[in-house]
């Protein structure tokens, strides 16, 4: 499965413990990374900066569910 487009559920929904630039003690679930561009696009997905929980982070159906509603609906569910 490919990243759909519009959607970035998985930049929104879950918390981040790890460093993120410019968000030294990651983010809070539900808090839109500051990366998370309005294409809904990670701007620093090519860099080594990113972290390797984001970039370890796949697309699949179990996740990301059929529409981005969906996606942000399991998200957080699995976040609780």
């Amino acid at each position: 499965m490919n990243c759909r487009d519009f959607c970035g559920a998985c930049c929104i929904a879950p918390s981040i413990s790890a460093r993120i630039p410019g968000m030294e003690n990651g983010k809070p679930a539900g808090v839109r990374c500051i990366h998370l561009t309005e294409d809904y696009k990670c701007d620093i997905f090519d860099s080594p900066e990113r972290p390797d929980v984001c970039a370890g982070f796949m697309p699949e159906p179990d996740f990301c569910g059929s529409s981005r509603e969906e996606a942000m609906k399991i998200l957080t569910e699995l976040e609780k």
